[in-house]
């Protein structure tokens, strides 16, 4: 157990471990405990009832924020001809083929994401075992693998978050700034259990959703209640 300082252990007093907050409840209590003197990222856990050992139970995904994560992404779009410019004119930080590939067999990494078009997937395959283990692998599951690369950079600059559960269960994803307010943070959050709900594998059995936590970087993690966002979507 990693000793945590003063202020953390304070604020984790006024979190009720056991109780299972209504969203609003949630989000409320998490601008007051929060501490830290930067903008923190907030961050949602969501436990999933799917055994991720089964392939039919593998929930992956994707969703647009409506207000983004806050973050700067930059973003590498694999790909020649016209569609260099394309994803040039859509604001991709880096584009290109094999000279992005020399780069990166080489150890560079500069980037958050990246795209592909599909006629040069035979060239970006080849770097899976570099980029595959970082989540840096164009995906077309996760609309990464695309001809249409102006929407897929204009997606992922707006706040596109992709999510897969890991292997004991979890979905972790980032969900936008502390400074961002309640109100952005709730709408942000809303789309993305929508998303996730969505994904749920036609073989899950039993009770999906199943533990639900937000928190900001160095907060407290806070419960929420998987029936009150289920509520939440169905009035949306």
């Amino acid at each position: 157990m990693p000793n945590r300082g003063k202020k953390y252990r304070t604020v984790k007093e006024k979190v009720d471990r056991h109780k299972r907050f209504e969203l609003d409840e949630a989000l409320d209590l998490m601008g007051e405990v929060a501490y830290a003197n930067f903008d923190e990222s907030v961050d949602i856990a969501v436990r999933l009832g799917v055994n991720p050992k089964h392939a039919d139970q593998m929930v992956r995904g994707s969703a647009v924020l409506p207000h983004g994560t806050g973050k700067t992404v930059r973003v590498l779009v694999f790909a020649k001809g016209e569609k260099e410019k394309e994803a040039q004119d859509a604001g991709a930080d880096h584009v290109g083929l094999d000279d992005l590939a020399k780069k990166i067999r080489e150890g560079w990494l500069d980037f958050d994401r990246a795209v592909a078009t599909p006629d040069v997937m035979g060239v970006v395959g080849k770097l899976g075992k570099i980029l595959g283990p970082r989540g840096l692998m164009p995906n077309p599951k996760l609309g990464t693998v695309t001809f249409d690369v102006a929407a897929a950079v204009n997606d992922i600059k707006a706040g596109k978050v992709d999510f897969r559960v890991d292997k004991v269960g979890n979905v972790h994803a980032s969900v936008g700034k502390k400074s961002f307010g309640k109100e952005k943070l709730r709408e942000n959050i809303l789309v993305l259990m929508d998303v996730i709900i969505r994904a749920k594998p036609p073989s899950a059995k039993g009770t999906y959703l199943q533990n639900i936590s937000v928190s900001t970087t160095m907060g407290a993690g806070i419960k929420i209640d998987p029936a009150n966002v289920q509520y939440l979507l169905r009035g949306a």
